[in-house]
């Protein structure tokens, strides 16, 4: 019996598992580099100002990515607490895309507005004056630290060659934008965009 022979020979067993299971795989995830939901932007996205991706690369920096997720997934619990539930075009224009797998603390996909500016610099600032049973980090250094703005321009370059549609003035104008504020102020104004980048989706 061909199944028997199969069976008992476990490299050719381990062959065939692979690929079916390359197979299925190719099935799923081929299809999606060719639709629009998953490969154009969100109508009406815009991209980050130069403060907010040197807020971005500070999130990233201080592995605030590690405690929260960016991805609310398409559940009833999710939604309500969170907003409208997470999609791939929202997110065509991330480099590295921040959805994230564990929640230590709440899913921020859509915090922007959320919050006050003066809110959100008290809760970095000593997370436990605003929130007593918070687990979070002080980030007190963040108002001490100044953005060089040296290599803002050298980013968006980058990412505009990874289909990030920065304009010649965005990357002109990207040091002066962020040159002297503090890392404080890039961190917040980024926070705040978050879910803010387009009006698809009434998240409120």
């Amino acid at each position: 019996m061909k199944h028997e022979t199969i069976e008992k020979n476990a490299g050719l067993m381990a062959m065939l598992i692979i690929i079916v299971i390359s197979a299925g795989g190719l099935a799923e995830i081929v299809p999606l580099f060719f639709k629009d939901s998953t490969t154009q932007p969100i109508q009406d996205m815009r991209t980050y100002t130069a403060a907010e991706l040197e807020g971005r690369d500070i999130y990233i920096r201080e592995g605030c990515h590690v405690c929260h997720t960016q991805m609310i997934r398409p559940f009833r619990a999710e939604t309500e607490r969170y907003g409208h539930f997470s999609t791939a075009n929202e997110h065509v224009w991330e480099h590295p895309f921040l959805w994230g797998s564990k929640r230590t603390g709440p899913d921020l996909a859509r915090v922007g507005e959320r919050y006050s500016d003066d809110w959100q610099r008290a809760h970095l600032y000593n997370p436990r004056d605003v929130v007593p049973t918070s687990k979070m980090p002080s980030y007190p250094w963040l108002f001490e630290r100044q953005v060089s703005g040296d290599n803002t321009a050298s980013k968006m370059e980058v990412l505009r060659t990874l289909g990030v549609p920065f304009t010649d003035e965005q990357i002109a104008n990207a040091k002066t934008d962020v040159e002297g504020i503090l890392e404080i102020d890039a961190l917040v104004a980024y926070l705040q965009a978050l879910g803010k980048t387009h009006s698809n989706y009434d998240v409120r």
